[in-house]
C-alpha cells in the first residue's frame, strides 16, 4: 500500500491515536453502528484506536480489521482482548491488493486512512469492488486548513502547514476532509453525503483541552519538529513558537478549533 504516514510506528504515537479516538468517540461514531450478522471491513486499523469502538457499537456484526504495518495490528489485536471483544478478525493486507472475493461484504469503514495514500481514488475503489451492491462506506478524515484558535498566532499556522507540507512530500493529503465529497462520487458511489463535524474546545471542557489541543493536535504537530527542520521547511525558532503558542489556547482564556468530516456512500445495486 502506497502511504505517507509521516507520524510514524513508535509507542508515543500509538498513544497519540488512543487519546485521539477516545476523546472524540460522540462527536464522530455515534451514528455508526451495523446490524447483527453484517460482514463490515475495517480498512487500516492502524492500533486499533478506532477497531475497538467499532466493535463495541456493532457487537452482533463480524468485523475484519486489515492493515499494512503487523507491528499495528499487533497492538490492535492486544486492543481488542483487552476489551474482551470477539468479533474482530485480523488479518495484514494492502488495501490496493486485496485478496477477498468481490462483493464479500455488506458495509466498510475507513477512518483517517486516505490522508496517507499517494491514491485515495484507486483506495476507494478497490474498496468499492469487495463491497455488495447496496453496501455502504463510512469514511472520516480531518482537515488541517480547518484549524482556527485563540489568541491567533501566525506562528502556530507556520508549525501547522509544517506538518501538512511534510505529508504533501510524502504524497499524503491533510486538507483531504474537504475532498470526500468528490472523491466518493468519482469512486462511484451513490447516495453520497457528507457532515462535517467540529470539535470546539475552550475551557469549560477540561476533557477536550487535554485530550484532544494538549495530546491529540498538538502533540501531532510536535511530533514533526525534527522532519520538519531537517527538509528546510522552517526555521526551528519559529516552529518552536507556534507549538508554544498552540499551547497556549489550553489556557483559561484560549479557543480552539478543528474540522473532521464524516462522508457516506453507498453502492449501486445496478
Amino acid at each position: 500500500m502506497n502511504n505517507s504516514y509521516v507520524h510514524g510506528y513508535d509507542y508515543r504515537e500509538g498513544i497519540r491515536l488512543q487519546d485521539q479516538a477516545s476523546t472524540l468517540i460522540e462527536l464522530l461514531h455515534a451514528d455508526t453502528a451495523y446490524p447483527a450478522g453484517s460482514r463490515v471491513l475495517e480498512a487500516g486499523c492502524g492500533v486499533g484506536a478506532q477497531t475497538t469502538i467499532l466493535a463495541k457499537s456493532s457487537p452482533g456484526a463480524i468485523i475484519t480489521s486489515i492493515d499494512i504495518s503487523e507491528s499495528s495490528l499487533a497492538a490492535a489485536k492486544q486492543q481488542i482482548m483487552a476489551a474482551g471483544l470477539k468479533n474482530v478478525h485480523f488479518q495484514r493486507a494492502d488495501l490496493f491488493n486485496m485478496e477477498f472475493a468481490p462483493e464479500s461484504f455488506d458495509h466498510v469503514f475507513v477512518c483517517f486512512v486516505l490522508e496517507h495514500l499517494s491514491r485515495p481514488l484507486a483506495a476507494l475503489e478497490a474498496l468499492k469492488r469487495v463491497l455488495k451492491p447496496g453496501g455502504t462506506i463510512v469514511s472520516i478524515e480531518g482537515d488541517h486548513g480547518s484549524t482556527f484558535f485563540c489568541p491567533e498566532s501566525e506562528a502556530a499556522h507556520a508549525a501547522i502547514r509544517c506538518q501538512v507540507e511534510l505529508q504533501k512530500r510524502g504524497g499524503g493529503n491533510a486538507l483531504i476532509g474537504r475532498e470526500l465529497y468528490p472523491l466518493l462520487r468519482a469512486a462511484g458511489f451513490q447516495e453520497v453525503s457528507v457532515s462535517p463535524r467540529m470539535v470546539y474546545v475552550d475551557s469549560s471542557k477540561p476533557g477536550l483541552v487535554d485530550g484532544f489541543t494538549r495530546k491529540t493536535f498538538t502533540a501531532m504537530i510536535e511530533g514533526v519538529r525534527e522532519s520538519a527542520i531537517e527538509a528546510g521547511i522552517i526555521d526551528p525558532k519559529l516552529f518552536d513558537k507556534g507549538i508554544k503558542d498552540l499551547y497556549r489556547t489550553t489556557e483559561s482564556d484560549g479557543v480552539f478549533c478543528y474540522t473532521f468530516f464524516r462522508a457516506f456512500g453507498v453502492k449501486s445495486r445496478e
